[in-house]
């Protein structure tokens, strides 16, 4: 079976290789007859044998109408893939443990197609229509399991318009990939321990998590504590809010891997909060990993270069 599914692979990548649009033509269109339509021909069989036993003129007639039926649903099944213009739109980053969404743009260069469905078996299809000459937006949705570059593979595009005895599909790479950030994981502040030194000389303070410096309330972010969420302010219809509490007063922060402890996603994790959690309040920060030092800075690039960083971390830098 796995010789079976390498070949397979093979077949495809040569037949149907990546591209960011693929155009469906005869060579990149599969059709099938559907446990429906497996049935339908079993019962023109049967059909087709009373009529030869019995030598009954109707019988034939009624069994050759509708193999004639039969014949012309595979042409009508057929145009209703082809022709049809898949485009990959990109996606934006998630977290572990919620669900990527990727964009497909659909494009007809002439006739409509109906009821084309999309996606990554064994997750189930979604359903659009394609107007004559006009596009269609799609978004797909992928659970996001593990961190890094997340890659669904090829998306299988089928209809079984306009009778459902035979499905009409192909399997396209649209080469498309949407990164994923470790899961924020509330915990203590990892600062390196040369910072605190420093800070002592200088005046400032390090506040570890639950310290008492009370700053206001800011927007929820994945990863911070349940404890302190603002239910009053969500009650009023404040949206979701938690209090902030300072960290850090009168210099940079150095977010540092070593001075973790755990296993490496779990490290990861814990800084990806604390990326958020600081960029949420404009504090300049740096993130120092094992090889990688990033700032310190501010601002939404720094935090997606830091954000990215933790995605990647252990893994190859490419697309």
């Amino acid at each position: 079976m796995a010789v079976f599914k390498q070949r397979w692979q093979r077949w495809l990548q040569r037949r149907i290789p990546p591209a960011t649009s693929v155009l469906l033509t005869q060579r990149r269109i599969f059709i099938i007859p559907t446990r429906i339509g497996a049935a339908f021909s079993l019962a023109l069989l049967l059909m087709l044998m009373a009529g030869i036993n019995y030598q009954n003129s109707p019988a034939y007639g009624l069994t050759f109408l509708l193999a004639a039926v039969f014949v012309i649903a595979i042409l009508h099944t057929y145009r209703n893939l082809a022709g049809l213009t898949l485009h990959a739109a990109g996606g934006s980053p998630v977290f572990v443990g919620e669900q990527a969404t990727l964009r497909v743009r659909l494009s007809s260069n002439g006739r409509a197609h109906q009821s084309v469905a999309l996606g990554w078996p064994p997750q189930d299809l979604q359903h659009f229509d394609v107007p004559a000459n006009g596009l269609a937006e799609c978004e797909l949705i992928v659970p996001a399991r593990k961190r890094g570059w997340l890659r669904p593979g090829r998306l299988r595009v089928e209809s079984r318009f306009p009778l459902g005895i035979l499905v009409t599909w192909s399997l396209v790479d649209l080469d498309q990939a949407v990164l994923v950030y470790p899961r924020p994981l509330a915990g203590d502040m990892p600062v390196a321990a040369g910072t605190r030194e420093d800070d002592e000389d200088q005046g400032a303070r390090v506040l570890g998590q639950g310290a008492d410096d009370y700053q206001g309330l800011k927007t929820y972010q994945p990863g911070d504590s349940k404890r302190r969420l603002h239910w009053k302010a969500y009650s009023r219809g404040h949206g979701l809010l938690v209090k902030d509490f300072a960290a850090l007063a009168g210099r940079d922060l150095w977010l540092d891997f070593s001075e973790l402890q755990g296993d490496s996603e779990m490290r990861l994790s814990v800084l990806c909060h604390w990326v958020l959690s600081l960029s949420e309040r404009q504090q300049p920060f740096a993130l120092r990993l094992p090889g990688l030092v990033l700032g310190p800075d501010n601002g939404q690039t720094h935090r997606e270069a830091c954000l990215r960083a933790l995605a990647l971390y252990g893994q190859e830098n490419v697309r």
